[in-house]
Formats: structure tokens, C-alpha cells, sequence
């Protein structure tokens, strides 16, 4: 007969609080003399103090008798609005009538609406270019990173994607002086890091990161050293005003918007911050205005010959060229989106728009619940999916419905549905004076979400 096991003792110096849903001891240090930490006091039975959830964070307890003492310090407190703070000005849709109401889901939809929906979105995609140019190109910034034997397989996966995305930057001569490199969804700042390793003999540039989470892990300590300059904006996009970003408005450098695996809505709410919230205010405060241009024959013939000075001179746009890794169109939001004129001149509406970004997930996920395999092959799929290609569950991708549709072509109406979204966002670039298109920028076993979206402005007929 087995000994029986001697209980659990806490360690020795370390809290004697229990854990039950880890299953070990807390391992916090308490104050000297105690037998208990801060969070878990109320155990010692000399201590009638009660603890309880901060209203701020229920993550954290703190003391009842010392709760308004806290509020006012606690990290989860409501901060004060930078000054670039401008609520909604990316949002778009201010118009509540337009705004659609909640629809139902895909799988609600019986097979026959499903089919006319598929009709539509065919119908309005006929004419558009579907086979997108491959456009895998390299840098060698990423070069000594891209050979390291100790980046593993999802290291190197981003690194080729880096590369790429640098790569056509530099075709579209944006690597260069005198840029603003804005990083939109930056987490950790690694697009903006390998940008700095590239320009690294280049003078003149500085580097904005928007990003609305606290993130851990920047790489942007990297560059304390350097001359580069690095400036961190916890804001969400929608609120992003580029105009009153004090180091930006002083330097007034040409701006290059950059982006890896830009969410959804929140590419949508980049452009317009790029190119109607800055490009367009920008413009209008260089234009002098017709009632104080001199009107003397002298100084209109001095204004004429600066003009053409000004001429010969490069053309210097506020927005000098945008390239963001698209993504994630299920989380696509009417409200935001930039391609709404679009659709509706090929007869689509909100209600479309609703159906056709739940559908775009096809392209990714595949509806891979319909394809038998081993358990070894779904867990080697889990493990090698990025955080960008989860699939979606049965019911929103419209799974029972549409039971007898065969897997690839369940990913040729998922890729459809991405393609019309982005071409709407093409279509808002080129009426605003950019010549935007749509490449693969890697191969789809590096990353499903492997379009590239980029843009310079045309250049200007004389």
C-alpha cells in the first residue's frame, strides 16, 4: 500500500495562500511578519481589512477603506486625451439613418438567399481583375535575420513577410530622407524596426507608432542610441488627428503610412486619417488664399517666376506614399469603410456589405470542418495558423446551409468577397489622387493574408 502524500507546504518566504484554480500556493511576497501578500491579507485572521474588486479593473482587489486613495492612481484610471485626440474624426458614417441595423447571420439564411447573395457578389465582381501580380520581393536589411538558424518557422515567416513589404517600398523609392514613417497597429514596433535598419545610413527621418493597447515587448529601445527618432501614439485610429501631433506639425516630413496585418475596419480608418484628416487639411493650409495674393504686375510677375521654380523642383505631397499588409475583412465595419461609393454604384448596399465581409472568411478558413483528417493534422494545422488566419466557428460562415458547397469553391467566393472590399478601397485611393493597386506581397503557406495594398500620389500634369 502507497504512502500517503505529505500535504503541500508554501514556499519558504513566499505567500501561504492556496491557489485552487492553479493548484498551488500564491507566489507573491508578503510583508515582513506576514504570512499573507497584499491580495490575499483578508486569510490572516488579525486582519479585518476587507479587500475588494477595484470598479476600475476587477483583475486587481484593493482595500475598502483605501478605495478612493486608489482611484486615484490605479493604472486602469481614465487618462487625460493627448492633444491629438479628435473623437470620430476617422470615422466616416456620421449620418445615423444610414447606419444598418443589426442583421441576421449567415446561418440563418436559407440556400436561396445565400445563392442570390453569391449572384450579386459574381455579378459585381465581373470585370474586375482577379489575378492579382506577385510581388515577392526582398531587402537586404532582413538578410543576416532571414539566415539566423535560430529564428524558428513563425519567426521566419514574419521576417520574409518584413522583407517583402520593405522590398516594395524601396520599388516604389519610399525608403529614403526626409519621412515620416507612421506604423498603424504597431504592437511591438518590428515593421518600424526593420524600416530604422534599413535607413540606417539615411538622415532625416522619424518614426510615429499608433497603437490604442499597451504593448509589451517594444523593440523601439533598440533605437535609443540613434539619431532616428521614435514616438509612440496610444490612441485608437478612429480618433487619430496627424495634424496636431506636435513633432509631426514641426517637421512637416513628408508622410509614408506603413502597416503589418492591419485589421479590418482599422485599415479603412488609416486611409482616411491618412488621406482625408491630413492629406487634405494639409493642402488646404498651402494654398494661399485668393484675397491676399498681391495684385501688382511687379509682385504677380515675382509669384509667377517663384511658381515655376517650384515647378522644376520634386513635387512634395503631404501623404508621400502608403503600403499596408491587408487583413481580417470579417472585421470589416460599413460604418468605417472607405469603398462605400463603390459599392453602391454597382448596386450593393450595407445589408451586402453585412453578408459579403462574413463570407470573406471563406478564403481563409476554407471551411476546413467539412474535410476529414487525423487529429495529428488539425493540431499541426492549430499550430502553424497565424494569429491573423483563425478560422470561424460553423455558424457565422454560414457552415449548414451551405452543406453540399464544395470546399474550393467556398474559397473562391471568400476570396471574391475580399477582392470587392479592397477594390472599393482602391477606387477611394484613385479618386483622391493615388495611384493604388493590389499585389501578393508573400506565398499563402507564409501567410493566407498575403495582399498588399499600395499607394503614391500620381504624379502632376503640368
Amino acid at each position: 500500500m502507497a504512502a500517503p502524500q505529505p500535504e503541500p507546504q508554501p514556499e519558504p518566504g513566499r505567500c501561504a495562500y492556496f491557489v485552487a484554480r492553479k493548484k498551488r500556493f500564491c507566489r507573491m511576497v508578503p510583508a515582513l511578519g506576514r504570512r499573507f501578500c497584499g491580495e490575499h491579507g483578508q486569510q490572516e485572521k488579525e486582519n479585518d481589512r476587507k479587500r475588494i474588486p477595484c470598479p476600475l479593473d476587477p483583475k486587481h482587489t484593493v482595500y475598502e477603506d483605501q478605495l478612493q486613495k486608489h482611484l486615484k492612481k490605479c493604472n486602469s484610471r481614465e487618462k487625460p486625451k493627448p492633444v491629438y485626440f479628435v473623437q470620430d474624426i476617422n470615422a466616416g458614417l456620421k449620418d445615423v439613418a444610414e447606419i444598418p441595423e443589426k442583421q441576421v447571420t449567415l446561418s440563418s439564411l436559407s440556400k436561396e438567399e445565400l445563392e442570390n447573395l453569391i449572384i450579386k457578389l459574381k455579378k459585381a465582381t465581373n470585370g474586375l481583375e482577379l489575378d492579382l501580380k506577385e510581388q515577392i520581393l526582398s531587402h537586404k536589411a532582413l538578410h543576416e535575420a532571414l539566415n539566423d538558424p535560430k529564428n524558428g518557422e513563425s519567426a521566419f515567416k514574419h521576417l520574409k513577410q518584413q522583407a517583402s513589404i520593405l522590398g516594395n517600398m524601396e520599388k516604389l523609392h519610399l525608403l529614403g530622407p526626409g519621412r515620416c514613417f507612421i506604423e498603424f497597429g504597431a504592437g511591438r514596433g518590428k515593421l518600424s524596426h526593420w524600416v530604422d535598419v534599413a535607413l540606417q545610413d539615411v538622415e532625416d527621418i522619424q518614426f510615429l507608432l499608433v497603437e490604442r493597447a499597451t504593448t509589451r515587448f517594444k523593440v523601439d529601445g533598440k533605437h535609443k542610441k540613434r539619431d532616428s527618432v521614435f514616438e509612440r501614439l496610444q490612441v485608437d485610429i478612429q480618433h487619430l488627428c496627424l495634424n496636431k501631433v506636435p513633432s509631426l506639425e514641426k517637421k512637416r516630413l513628408p508622410v509614408v503610412g506603413i502597416g503589418k496585418h492591419l485589421c479590418g475596419a482599422a485599415t479603412d480608418l488609416a486611409l482616411r486619417c491618412l488621406v482625408e484628416s491630413y492629406a487634405t487639411c494639409c493642402e488646404g493650409e498651402n494654398e494661399e488664399p485668393a484675397a491676399k495674393r498681391p495684385k501688382n504686375d511687379k509682385t504677380e510677375m515675382a509669384a509667377k517666376s517663384s511658381a515655376d521654380n517650384e515647378r522644376n523642383k520634386e513635387d512634395v505631397k503631404p501623404v508621400a506614399g502608403i503600403v499596408i499588409a491587408l487583413c481580417c475583412h470579417h472585421k470589416c465595419d460599413w460604418t468605417h469603410y472607405v469603398g462605400r461609393e463603390f459599392f453602391q454604384s454597382v448596386g450593393l448596399g450595407p445589408v451586402e456589405f453585412h453578408y459579403f465581409q462574413r463570407m470573406s472568411s471563406w478564403a481563409t478558413c476554407g471551411m476546413r470542418e467539412t474535410v476529414t483528417s487525423t487529429s495529428e493534422e488539425s493540431e499541426d494545422h492549430a499550430n502553424n495558423t497565424e494569429e491573423h488566419d483563425q478560422p470561424y466557428s460553423k455558424t457565422e460562415s454560414g457552415f449548414d446551409t451551405l452543406q453540399g458547397l464544395p470546399v474550393e469553391e467556398r474559397k473562391e467566393i471568400g476570396a471574391l468577397c475580399k477582392l470587392l472590399i479592397d477594390h472599393g478601397r482602391i477606387k477611394y485611393l484613385q479618386q483622391r489622387g493615388y495611384r493604388a493597386t493590389l499585389q501578393y506581397y508573400t506565398e499563402s503557406a507564409v501567410s493566407l493574408e498575403n495582399v498588399l495594398l499600395t499607394a503614391v500620389p500620381e504624379p502632376t500634369t503640368l
